[in-house]
């Protein structure tokens, strides 16, 4: 019996050992793993593609989910995906002039909306573990959106497959 208890025990520790990230954030919001099993191919002919415009989209995405939270001008929650950052764009932080009417655009475009995500290929995370990528809402291109409104400051980090100066 006490060798049971014992085990019990020991299961319990390596099973709550497993849950544990080790990721250190700051708030309390949901954290997600990412689940590229909700991808769905919208992928168009050549015609389509030789449009060339700026804020639409005729790629394939990798993902898409339900948007509970905006974080700020540059960052969401997806459920299923996790936290978002906005690849090759930069809004002002919190205290810093247009942070608010960065966060409430994104608030407006994507709170309580299914949003689709294009995930960097070339680099899927960032250094605080949010997953990079261009967001999308009704086949609009968010990041290209907010460079265009004025809203944020191209920021390209290599490696990225995306290009922001192409959305200028």
């Amino acid at each position: 019996m006490k060798y049971l208890k014992i085990m019990l025990i020991l299961v319990m520790v390596v099973a709550a050992a497993g849950c544990i990230d080790g990721n250190d954030t700051t708030d309390d919001t949901p954290q997600y793993s990412l689940d590229y099993s909700t991808s769905n191919d919208t992928s168009t002919n050549n015609d389509e593609q030789a449009t060339n415009q700026p804020n639409t989209s005729t790629t394939r995405y990798d993902a898409s989910g339900y948007c509970p939270y905006v974080v700020d001008g540059d960052t969401l929650d997806v459920e299923g995906v996790g936290r978002i950052r906005f690849v090759g764009v930069n809004t002002p932080e919190r205290g810093e002039s247009g942070y608010q009417q960065a966060k409430d655009y994104i608030k407006q475009m994507c709170l309580g909306k299914t949003v689709q995500l294009d995930i960097d290929d070339a680099k899927k995370h960032d250094r605080y573990g949010r997953v990079l990528a261009v967001v999308y809402v009704n086949n609009v291109n968010l990041n290209a959106e907010l460079l265009k409104r004025g809203y944020a400051e191209v920021m390209y980090i290599p490696p990225s497959e995306f290009n922001p100066y192409s959305w200028t």
